[in-house]
């Protein structure tokens, strides 16, 4: 092959590939048209390259490479990839063991982390984002057998928090949420329910959520939307200690799960139990009883034995003022609602006599009893675990509220694209490995995920395409100092 130069009838050089075959004269490649000196010497340059590129012979010097020199004029940015992101999340998840299940299942994690969308968007982004393709048959082939890996995931996630949270199944954390649908059609498993996003008129489903003591996500559940939270708690707390062979266990849980059916089968299958108390359903002996006790000052607490446990209540100045504050805001506005009567349903603090509406003074008198006081249910006794740790533990149960907020916010978890059954739960599955890797970044560097990820996306892998050669060059960029020491954090040392 040879490079030919000839001059065209615009008086430009044209530059070309050719080759002699048979006393003829063949183009291989027209490289462009120069108009210039220095246009001719890039074309010759280009030429040159491209032979290198078209013959594949080896060169007799290793580092040569016919896309080592690239020239602007002749290339084109297609877009950027994330494969630094991509390799840090597969080594996280090499850590929690999940290299035996599919690579399909694992790349959509990564690509739910980076940019959550729909399955069939999330395979054209993973091709664009880490030049990974996945095909749709094989999505569809595979989808059913993911379905079945729920336990195996819990199972691997679970040791991976004994490993790396000294997780010994002491104490956990357990709360549900709610997940609506943009239609308002039920079916078998979406159902109309207590909406806690305010959209009862759609159908739903009920997710239960565990975390451990540092908010790290150990098990989940999905139920139909119209089941009862308080219902969900004893079958998934009895399915974790039988599947595990727990033997000493610790819920902690907010007011919507307690009641006495609760309390007895927990009582029943041994295991211990923190739970918020809803003052305002105490019975009024009981409650004369706490008011008498209780030191009113911050930080004190009294323990009071009841047929649901011990009821522990501690006062705070703070909840005092607040506690206040909205009673009187509801007293003035069923005072309003007393002097100018409308279809207004009844509100609280009033009440019906003789056909009238009233303010209800016995419920703002017991409503003052309870001001800044707030209550716990416990089984535990004082020489196991005392009142103010009982009520520390308690209040660690926001950890799992900011673990529903990584899932809802940043995972997108709410699944608008799926309307049957087992698309669902491999969504659930997908976005639950997701959070774990998620709560694993956020525990371990320190910050939240979001800023992990506008940290990643700084480290990109330029796409250029080379006109000369018709290949794609990677343009590869190094970590950047804070992300070494983020990662430094999250990996252990290789």
């Amino acid at each position: 092959m040879k490079i030919r130069v000839v001059k065209t009838a615009s008086k430009a050089s044209a530059v070309q590939v050719v080759r002699y075959q048979n006393n003829r004269r063949i183009v291989l490649h027209h490289v462009g048209s120069a108009h210039s000196e220095s246009e001719l010497a890039d074309l010759m340059v280009a030429a040159q390259e491209w032979i290198k590129d078209y013959s594949r012979q080896l060169s007799m010097f290793p580092d040569e490479n016919p896309n080592k020199l690239l020239h602007l004029n002749h290339c084109s940015f297609i877009g950027v990839q994330y494969h630094y992101f991509y390799q840090q999340v597969r080594l996280i998840q090499n850590m929690f063991g999940f290299t035996d299940l599919p690579p399909l299942l694992n790349d959509l994690v990564c690509i739910r982390i980076l940019e959550p969308a729909s399955k069939l968007r999330s395979l054209e982004l993973l091709e664009q984002f880490f030049g990974i393709k996945h095909s749709r048959k094989n999505y569809y082939r595979i989808a059913p057998q993911c379905i079945e890996l729920k336990e195996s995931v819990e199972n691997k996630v679970v040791a991976f928090a004994q490993t790396n949270y000294s997780f010994n199944f002491d104490i956990v954390f357990y709360d549900v949420t709610t997940l609506y649908f943009e239609t308002f059609e039920e079916d078998e498993f979406r159902k109309n329910g207590f909406s806690k996003e305010n959209k009862s008129q759609q159908p739903q489903i009920l997710i239960a959520l565990m975390v451990t003591k540092e908010g790290f996500p150990i098990a989940y559940e999905i139920f139909r939307g119209n089941t009862f939270e308080g219902h969900t708690i004893i079958p998934v707390i009895k399915d974790f200690i039988q599947r595990n062979k727990v033997k000493e266990f610790t819920v902690v849980a907010d007011a919507a799960m307690i009641s006495s059916e609760n309390i007895a089968q927990l009582t029943q299958s041994n295991i211990s139990y923190i739970v918020g108390a809803r003052m305002g359903n105490l019975s009024a002996e009981l409650l004369d009883s706490i008011d008498k006790k209780i030191d009113r000052q911050d930080g004190k607490s009294i323990r009071v034995k009841t047929e649901l446990g011990y009821l522990i209540c501690s006062y705070s100045s703070v909840r005092y003022r607040k506690d206040l504050y909205e009673m009187n805001k509801q007293i003035e506005k069923a005072k309003q609602v007393i002097e100018t009567p409308s279809k207004t349903k009844k509100i609280k603090f009033t009440k019906t006599s003789n056909q009238k509406l009233e303010i209800n003074e016995g419920l703002i008198e017991k409503t003052k009893k309870l001001l800044g006081i707030k209550g716990y249910y416990t089984n535990l006794n004082e020489q196991v675990s005392d009142n103010k740790t009982i009520i520390e533990r308690y209040h660690e149960l926001y950890k799992i509220e900011q673990a529903f907020r990584v899932s809802k916010s940043d995972l997108q978890t709410r699944p608008i694209f799926h309307f049957k059954e087992q698309p669902i739960k491999l969504h659930i599955l997908t976005c639950f490995m997701a959070l774990t890797i998620s709560k694993h970044i956020e525990i371990k560097a320190g910050i939240s995920i979001r800023k992990f990820l506008d940290e990643a996306k700084k480290i990109v892998d330029g796409q250029i395409l080379n006109h000369m050669t018709g290949q794609s060059v990677t343009i590869k960029a190094n970590p950047t100092q804070k992300m070494q020491e983020i990662v430094s954090k999250i990996l252990p040392p290789h």
